[in-house]
């Protein structure tokens, strides 16, 4: 599929982040009042509590659902149910859904059979392509989690003081080794900066560099994987097998199963930490103490402007990409860590931010929306 990147108002590091529609308008269906207008959602595993990516999704429709007057509607598939994702959201379909949303890329297939078969309703799917081009109605809404993952991974690796960090992933699909991967050349940029030296505040002992757990950029296919996004126990023991191998901080890609980091870190004790991803996971855990920052998609945003563009007869299929140039993509505060991250690392990372913003950094990745 051709793409095109959404516009996107970026109002700073920590503030609201709005994406904007990007395109000309295609109305796929006959509009109607928000009040009659059914917004429908549903998570291919790990449920809407996740803290992170399907909560976050959830977030956006309910915000539409409150302030656009629209019905929102939420399916939990569970873990590829024996049915399969077509009977949930048919079920949707036959409950009078306008606009059917998924959440993952396991319903990719599935919802992209729906919008085929039903080009009068309107279809995104978050964090993957659908299957087949040249669909009017079918909006994939993607990030570019690279560019600020790799923000993530320089400040781990000049923070953490056991000279090494790690991660790991809940399946290898592109949107989570895409935050892996930039995870990984955000750590390999510390250690280049430093001449593989250690800071006098952080980093690795010995002159050899930060040592990355979890991920070898040159076979990413064995990479640490959960195998599912629900295995919450499964990813636990990942958490605690890297933190004996020595990571001081560790970044899960692991939806709802990246809770069992949360309790390895809290077991691990010391000065652990954890990079959460999708949502702050400061804001939307318990565990706020651990996190020294997280890679934030605004998932929510872009699920409200889906909603209110479907709502208002204003959909449009061009792909909504987020990035750190338009506000999509983000790293979030440091919140009680921040006094634990070296000042000059603090600096270094807002460099590097508005390097890739202004197009003379590049860290692309082959996991990278196109």
């Amino acid at each position: 599929m051709k793409k095109k990147t959404c516009s996107v108002m970026a109002l700073g590091l920590t503030t609201a982040l709005a994406l904007a529609a990007c395109g000309s308008a295609t109305t796929t269906g006959s509009p109607v009042g928000p009040s009659d207008f059914k917004a429908c959602m549903l998570s291919d595993e790990g449920g809407f509590s996740d803290q992170s990516f399907t909560q976050s999704a959830k977030d956006g429709l309910d915000r539409a659902e409150s302030e656009l007057g629209v019905k929102a509607i939420v399916t939990e598939t569970g873990s590829e149910p024996d049915s399969g994702y077509a009977s949930a959201i048919d079920s949707l379909l036959r409950q009078g859904c306008r606009i059917v949303i998924g959440a993952g890329a396991a319903l990719a297939e599935d919802l992209t059979d729906a919008a085929e078969n039903h080009p009068d309703i309107d279809f995104a799917l978050i964090d993957a392509d659908f299957t087949r081009d040249g669909l009017s109605n079918a909006k994939p809404l993607l990030f570019t989690v690279a560019e600020a993952a790799y923000l993530a991974g320089y400040t781990a690796a000049g923070t953490t003081t056991t000279g090494a960090v790690g991660t790991y992933g809940g399946r290898a699909t592109p949107a989570v080794q895409g935050f892996m991967e930039g995870f990984a050349q955000g750590v390999a940029r510390y250690n280049a900066d430093r001449g593989g030296r250690a800071s006098a505040t952080g980093g690795a002992d010995g002159g050899t560099g930060v040592e990355l757990l979890g991920w070898d950029p040159a076979d990413p296919e064995n990479g640490s994987f959960v195998g599912d996004f629900s295995d919450v126990a499964g990813s636990r023991r990942i958490a605690e097998q890297l933190f004996a191998q020595g990571a001081g901080i560790i970044m899960p890609v692991a939806g709802n199963a990246g809770r069992g980091a949360l309790t390895a870190v809290a077991s691990a004790g010391g000065d652990r930490g954890i990079v959460w991803v999708d949502a702050d996971g400061y804001e939307y855990t318990d565990a706020s103490q651990y996190m020294m920052t997280s890679v934030i998609k605004d998932i929510g945003t872009a699920v409200y402007d889906t909603v209110n563009d479907a709502s208002s007869g204003a959909f449009s299929a061009d792909p909504s990409i987020g990035t750190l140039e338009n506000g999509g993509v983000s790293l979030a505060p440091l919140h009680d860590w921040d006094s634990r991250v070296p000042a000059d690392v603090k600096a270094r990372v807002e460099g590097l931010r508005q390097q890739i913003i202004d197009g003379s950094l590049d860290v692309s990745t082959r996991y990278d929306p196109s």
